[in-house]
């Protein structure tokens, strides 16, 4: 099973953000252990890079968090016709719009985010990440 990690779930993780941190974590490491495959998009890597350096102010820590993160999860590419959908779409949120269809072409089971609302459009499935670990019984 795919799984598509939002931004802001992937920067709970890399900004260590409670009390968000914990369900992000367990996110991570049940992908590391080979019970689904998580993916962030392609335009998320630079947005988390962009948003955790602003953040943390310390370049080092947030790029060995980034690299700590993608040994564990799949980039989905975003491509010209990723974009292109995404504006056709007409989402309030854009950034929501172009993840969406980076996951809708790699057909991803489920969009993991703590805004469900950016999501309401969205025909896969949107649950938070406390609910999908709930679905898959992580301890």
């Amino acid at each position: 099973m795919k799984v598509l990690l939002d931004t802001n779930v992937a920067l709970d993780q890399i900004l260590r953000r409670e009390p968000f941190f914990e369900a992000a974590k367990k996110i991570v490491e049940s992908s590391l252990q080979g019970r689904f495959t998580a993916l962030v998009s392609a335009s998320t890597v630079t947005d988390i890079y962009y948003i955790a350096c602003t953040m943390l102010k310390d370049k080092v820590l947030v790029m060995a968090r980034l690299e700590a993160l993608l040994k564990t999860v799949d980039i989905a590419a975003v491509s010209g016709a990723e974009v292109h959908r995404a504006i056709g779409l007409k989402w309030a949120d854009f950034e929501d719009a172009v993840q969406f269809t980076a996951g809708e072409r790699l057909a991803v089971r489920f969009v993991i985010t703590r805004d469900a609302e950016g999501f309401a459009a969205s025909p896969i499935p949107v649950v938070s990440p406390e609910r999908f670990l709930d679905m898959i019984t992580v301890d």
